[in-house]
């Protein structure tokens, strides 16, 4: 415990509201009254209950805060200058060159993760909570929610997931303003019955009146006592706490006051603001030694073997994980068929079971990344769009490095039907900021970019099929990221086909077939989408005139767009893709059907088909 008295807690939490108010009125943007509300929860956790110290952001034995409330930055930023965090000018808030954004960035090293988007927060919270758990860390993890976020379902999936888990050394706090962007909350300042909520869920609750130290101070007692749960504390506030008119009042909600009267009003209504505390500048024990990046790994594959792709990231994973500890994986409950119970059968103190909530599953892996862990998480490729607002904010979270897998990809998965074929993940993915995007075509890609994976920097999308196709490369082949592989090609090439996974296999039946009718086409292996290799296709649409692309994927979007974009202007390029709502059906027939078969290759290669 901090030697601040409750009376030194009150005025530090008055002093941010001074804090909030001065940064919001000079930006001329922001959420004051947000920052207000929270000002006491804010002090009893950094100058009272929190462990950590001001001088390393990075350390990993010292408790961890979220800000799920992303608006709320600016009693954030007041906190760690005060702390002595940070030595930022505050009233630089939200301006381009300051790292003090409008929402938490980790820009800013003591922001874990992005947040901003509601309803995130509490999800990375778990997963810091099972990092630090694994390396048997006592810290504990603290996260800040606003009542209105309440009404997101994925705070509701990460809820279940902590309690199922028995997370007992994470923290939850909501913030019960009553009162949202544009009027009430759903529950208003009904403690009790957002209470029952998290209790139905198997959490620890605890209802206080927010504005107390010494309930705060109690309440937030309890988590030091493990017992099996998680924590939850419903603190009752008034949006606007500790100015007149703004306390409790609608219509506030980002909104600065103005420069003048009417701020010099609210900062004489705080009163007394003069104090300085420091928090609890020490950890809970010796932090763990970071992990190096993992050794290549050996693979065994015999030319001509069969394989899915998905049964390679499987056995990647395996000998991923024997070659790091760092290595940690979570998947939403399709693990025999995305083959991640492979690792879980060899590690299983090391697999996070997602369940069938993948928005959790992502933010649950972006907390683990953030803790240094080489965090791999898949699902079918359909349900990652899902999780999408996550996979988006975790870009923002860079440098974190987080791995996705979606599996069962495109038509050639045959009869389950189009609600399990992912048909646009290619175009989520290639957009997204700090994202690479790999599309293994055998066995021997899909493990080596398994292995590129855990050494590319920030979020690595790795997509999988489920049929099982031919191994085409040899064992010490490598596959960098940015780079393609040639495996067709004469100096009399007339068209270039441009594929990857599944479709790479129909493009060299189609080689074969034309090259019988003396046609001869340069066939690349295009396994990494993102980023593409632009100097190898460029060279191809100078070099044969014309390119297909042939993808098992919607053609917007995927590697037909991004072929287009590397060869614009030097040659016309024809998108073989799914361009119709498919059926079920066997996967040769719906390949056929959808017009990305060999059969379909050939045609476009002699003219017809789709150009663009």
């Amino acid at each position: 415990m901090s030697v601040a008295t409750k009376a030194d807690l009150a005025r530090m939490a008055q002093k941010l509201r001074k804090h909030s108010i001065l940064m919001t009125t000079a930006s001329g943007t922001g959420h004051p009254t947000t920052c207000m509300s929270a000002a006491e929860i804010m002090a009893v956790l950094y100058f009272c209950e929190m462990k950590f110290n001001p001088a390393n952001p990075g350390q990993r034995d010292a408790d961890a805060f979220v800000l799920s409330k992303g608006h709320a930055a600016p009693i954030l930023y007041a906190c760690l200058k005060e702390a002595g965090a940070i030595d930022d000018d505050l009233l630089t808030l939200r301006q381009f060159t300051s790292r003090l954004e409008g929402h938490p960035m980790p820009r800013l090293p003591w922001t874990k993760v992005a947040t901003g988007s509601l309803g995130q927060g509490l999800s990375a919270a778990a997963g810091i909570a099972v990092a630090k758990r694994m390396d048997k860390l006592a810290a504990r993890v603290f996260c800040l929610l606003g009542d209105g976020e309440t009404a997101e379902g994925s705070v509701w999936e990460a809820a279940q997931f902590a309690s199922f888990n028995k997370l007992d050394n994470l923290v939850a706090i909501v913030d019960l303003n009553g009162l949202g962007q544009s009027g009430p909350t759903m529950h208003g300042h009904d403690g009790e019955a957002l209470a029952a909520k998290f209790k139905a869920f198997g959490w620890d609750t605890a209802v206080v009146d927010g504005h107390s130290v010494e309930a705060l101070l109690q309440a937030l007692g309890r988590s030091r006592i493990p017992g099996g749960k998680p924590l939850v504390i419903i603190a009752k506030t008034e949006k606007g706490k500790g100015v007149s008119f703004l306390s409790g009042k609608e219509n506030w909600h980002g909104k600065p006051l103005k420069k003048g009267e009417e701020c010099d009003k609210a900062i004489a209504e705080l009163g007394d603001t003069d104090v300085t505390l420091k928090p609890v500048a020490q950890g809970w024990g010796a932090s763990p030694a970071a992990a190096g990046a993992p050794a290549p790994i050996a693979l065994t594959y015999k030319l001509g073997d069969e394989a899915a792709t998905r049964e390679a990231y499987g056995a990647a994973l395996v000998k991923m994980g024997a070659a790091s500890p760092a290595v940690i994986v979570t998947d939403g409950e399709v693990k025999n068929s995305t083959y991640a119970d492979k690792f879980k059968a060899a590690y299983p103190d090391r697999f996070v079971e997602g369940y069938i909530a993948e928005q959790n599953m992502a933010g649950v892996a972006l907390g683990l990344a953030t803790e240094g862990k080489i965090a791999y998480g898949s699902t079918f490729a359909a349900f990652l769009s899902r999780a999408y607002d996550f996979i988006r904010m975790a870009g923002f979270s860079h440098p974190a490095h987080l791995i996705l897998c979606g599996s069962h990809a495109g038509v050639s998965i045959g009869e389950d039907g189009p609600s399990q074929m992912g048909l646009e993940d290619l175009a989520m993915m290639r957009p997204l900021f700090n994202t690479t995007v790999l599309y293994p075509s055998d066995a021997v890609c899909a493990e080596k970019l398994v292995w590129e994976a855990a050494r590319t920097n920030g979020i690595v999308y790795i997509r999988t099929g489920r049929p099982k196709v031919k191994v085409i490369y040899g064992n010490d082949e490598s596959f960098p990221v940015g780079g393609s592989k040639t495996v067709r090609s004469s100096a009399n090439d007339t068209a270039t086909v441009v594929a990857a996974g599944v479709t790479l296999f129909e493009a060299l039946a189609a080689h074969d077939i034309l090259k019988a009718e003396g046609i001869a086409i340069r066939v690349i292996d295009a396994y990494s989408i993102k980023p593409i290799d632009t100097a190898t296709l460029r060279k191809a649409a100078t070099e044969t005139k014309r390119l297909i692309t042939v993808e098992d994927h919607s053609p917007q979007g995927g590697l037909g767009d991004a072929v287009c974009q590397a060869v614009t202007g030097l040659a016309p390029v024809t998108l073989l893709g799914v361009r119709d709502v498919p059926r079920s059906g066997q996967p040769r027939e719906l390949m056929a059907a959808y017009g990305i078969d060999a059969a379909a290759i050939v045609a476009a290669v002699k003219g017809a088909g789709p150009a663009r």
